[in-house]
């Protein structure tokens, strides 16, 4: 029960093995959040300060209280642009900071509490609706564009910020001559060493990136740093996030309560998303409630500490899982590190040149391509591949959210329409008295009087179509007067299901004859019970297996048929 509530009460005495391992990650996020922080703030539309303020608060909640052993919360991109979007319509962020800033808390707490609330109604189910390829679509697609944004610390050229994917491409392709070849120096040459590193020094490879790093550094250094063009992360901010309540009134409520729906479904599926792509290479169990409690408690409890809306990030919560993190004390390890970064350490921090970061989240986005899932997809399933196609172009040319919906809106459309169509078999039986599907074998037969069908799907609305014209057929051809539904494959009944079943059989039953069930599951005749569809139907016309049906059924076929009958394929002719 107490792990229930307080899940970190699973991992922590893991942590007591792994603490080192989790340290070092930690440490690599640390440096890697800290740009990151400032750049995502100001798309947010708040002073850099509010994105550390995020990173420290965030994920330290969010680690205590997901499931994930490896997901990285705080601040994104996607979450920053759709916070600026929702806040700027009530406030001018340059002109009415104060009040801007305490919307936005405002609008995190309603957030938090959305998700929350989702988590405790036990709407983690949802995330099944994610199909393994939307997942590895939308990873490889945020690899691609993680990497694409870090070009222009590679190459030293300016891109307008905020661009598109094909703007960075375009901007980059254009200005290629304009390169300079000192920031590009630092950042090929940070990322060969991180390379190398991993591959070729196995003592020190779990601390690869971080050693990649130190030595970029020393290397901008050596190529004459900021007088050549190597720009460092710049001055960074000396306070803790200070304790305040959130201004809740019912006007902004009420206003921004769209805003903070559609935060709250966002950041739960790209923190879900995130970390499912994970446990694809971790073999991780991914809980979906309580993911959804966590980043719900991860942004109430940020709204009070001056933080801003948090989900999971992609770049994070890979360097995290690459750099060899065991378990969320990595989380924790990396907030603490912050803290004592902008306390102690700010003016050395800022001399981390973002060329140096760009080639690390290089190696990063490359990384986050699952080519052998990728290749599987391509071979196994023409839709699969569409679906993983269409997430992956739409997080490249479109909104992340974007990508995610699309991909899983098409992902469900393929699927609906697969059980819309349930394969129907007309089964004949052999020598052997041993039912088979007709067009496997031409020497079975069939009876003259009795139909025997096998319905391998699902009788719901989608599916009634192809289900009701079969029966039409059969029943205008007028060949029989009995069928026998051989069901086991029927995994359930809706309820426009079983009010075409009681029309149908009563349909056949005033033509003399009747529709029977044979194996019909328990799970699947709760609606035809509860409903008194069961009744209507005939009590006496299911029966738990095929001979006993037909038992029964050969009682009620014509026997003149039967006396002139040369197929005689039942025990009982």
């Amino acid at each position: 029960m107490l792990q229930r509530f307080f899940p970190f009460l699973v991992w922590l005495p893991l942590a007591k093995k792994s603490w080192k391992d989790d340290l070092i990650a930690g440490l690599t996020g640390t440096i890697i959040v800290i740009p990151q922080a400032v750049a995502f703030a100001i798309i947010a539309g708040l002073p850099p300060v509010y994105g550390f303020y995020t990173a420290m608060i965030t994920p330290v909640i969010a680690a205590l209280f997901g499931s994930s052993y490896h997901l990285i919360s705080g601040p994104t991109t996607a979450i920053s642009i759709v916070v600026f979007a929702t806040v700027s319509e009530m406030a001018d962020a340059t002109t009415d900071i104060e009040n801007y800033v305490a919307l936005t808390l405002v609008l995190t707490a309603m957030a938090g509490l959305i998700q929350f609330a989702m988590g405790l109604a036990r709407m983690g189910k949802l995330v099944n609706f994610v199909s393994h390829s939307v997942i590895i679509g939308f990873t490889a697609g945020a690899g691609v564009l993680i990497a694409f944004k870090q070009l222009q610390h590679v190459f030293g050229l300016e891109v307008p910020r905020g661009s598109s994917f094909y703007t960075i491409l375009k901007t980059i392709i254009l200005n290629i001559d304009q390169t300079n070849w000192y920031v590009f120096g630092v950042a090929i040459g940070t990322m060969l060493i991180a390379i190398l590193v991993k591959k070729f020094i196995k003592p020190l490879s779990r601390f690869y990136m971080l050693i990649a790093m130190v030595l970029g550094s020393v290397l901008a250094y050596f190529l004459g740093g900021e007088a050549n063009g190597i720009e460092n992360v710049g001055e960074i901010p000396s306070s803790l996030p200070p304790f305040r309540i959130p201004a809740f009134s019912i006007t902004n409520i009420q206003e921004l309560s769209t805003g903070a729906l559609t935060l709250a479904l966002l950041g739960l599926i790209e923190a879900v998303a995130i970390a499912r792509s994970i446990a694809l290479s971790s073999h991780q169990r991914i809980d979906g409630n309580q993911e959804f409690k966590g980043q719900g408690l991860s942004n109430i409890v940020a709204s009070f500490f001056s933080s801003y809306m948090g989900s999971g990030s992609f770049t994070r919560s890979g360097v995290n899982y690459q750099a060899g993190a065991k378990t969320p004390m990595s989380a924790i390890f990396a907030a603490i590190f912050l803290m004592v970064v902008l306390l102690l350490f700010s003016q050395y921090a800022s001399f981390l040149p973002k060329s140096a970061m760009g080639g690390i989240i290089l190696l990063v986005g490359y990384n986050l391509i699952d080519f052998h899932h990728i290749q599987q997809v391509f071979k196994s399933s023409g839709r699969e591949l569409i679906v993983l196609g269409t997430t992956l172009f739409g997080a490249l040319f479109f909104e992340l959210e974007t990508a995610l919906f699309s991909g899983i809106g098409l992902s469900l459309f393929f699927y609906l329409e697969k059980t819309a169509k349930p394969n129907i078999a007309v089964l004949g039986t052999t020598k052997v008295h041993r039912f088979i599907n007709v067009i496997r074998n031409p020497d079975v037969k069939e009876c003259p009087q009795l139909k025997i069908v096998r319905i391998d799907g699902s009788i719901y609305f989608g599916a009634l179509e192809v289900v009701s014209e079969f029966f039409a057929n059969l029943y205008e051809r007028g060949e029989v007067k009995h069928v026998l539904i051989v069901a086991k494959g029927i995994n359930f009944i809706d309820l426009a299901g079983a009010t075409w079943l009681a029309y149908e059989a009563k349909k056949w039953q005033q033509r003399g004859g009747g529709i029977y069930f044979s194996g019909l599951k328990i799970v699947s005749q709760q609606i035809l019970k509860k409903g008194g569809f069961r009744e209507e139907i005939g009590v006496e016309n299911f029966y738990v297996d095929k001979a006993t049906a037909i038992h029964a059924i050969f009682d009620k076929l014509d026997k003149k048929i039967c006396e002139n009958c040369k197929v005689r394929i039942f025990h009982e002719c």
